[in-house]
């Protein structure tokens, strides 16, 4: 069976990862978010789920070291879980794992969030230039992403 790891921030990005929980059942599927009080009990109602550090671009101070922090967490979790395919809804904090995914030639789906209507976010113009699948959620995103695919939204 294909392993597939589903990865986002918390909040609004894992609430659509989450929205995903149909495509989840299908595969050998592991939850990788950020850790926080919103996020703990995840545990109880999914087996195969691993937190990252909290992630912010807003700290300047600790951001260099918190992105270090992700990036080395998610080395371990990307060998610990060895995914064929990583599907992403973002932030920031997934990009190391996307990149590390990339570097071993694994198969990489971002999914644009659905907040986005009229306008690209940061992490979506990363991904942008290597995901294999770059899915946006509002058919207006064609237009700033013409490469992407609009299947209509998670929700």
């Amino acid at each position: 069976m294909k392993r597939v790891l589903f990865i986002s921030s918390s909040g609004g990005h894992l609430e659509q990862l989450l929205c995903l929980k149909e495509t989840m059942e299908k595969f050998d599927s592991f939850i990788v978010t950020e850790k926080n009080k919103t996020t703990e009990n995840l545990k109880k109602k999914y087996k195969n789920i691993a937190y990252l550090p909290f992630f912010s671009r807003q700290n300047k101070r600790t951001f260099p070291f918190v992105f270090i922090g992700v990036f080395f967490k998610s080395i371990y979790l990307f060998f610990k879980t060895n995914p064929q395919v990583i599907v992403s809804t973002g932030a920031g904090g997934v990009i190391p794992m996307l990149l590390i995914g990339k570097l071993f030639g694994r198969k990489l789906i971002f999914i644009e969030t659905f907040s986005r209507t009229d306008s690209k976010t940061l992490t979506g113009k990363i991904c942008y230039l290597f995901a294999d699948s770059f899915i946006v959620q509002w058919e207006g995103l064609l237009s700033l992403y013409p490469k992407a695919k609009y299947f209509g939204s998670i929700y």
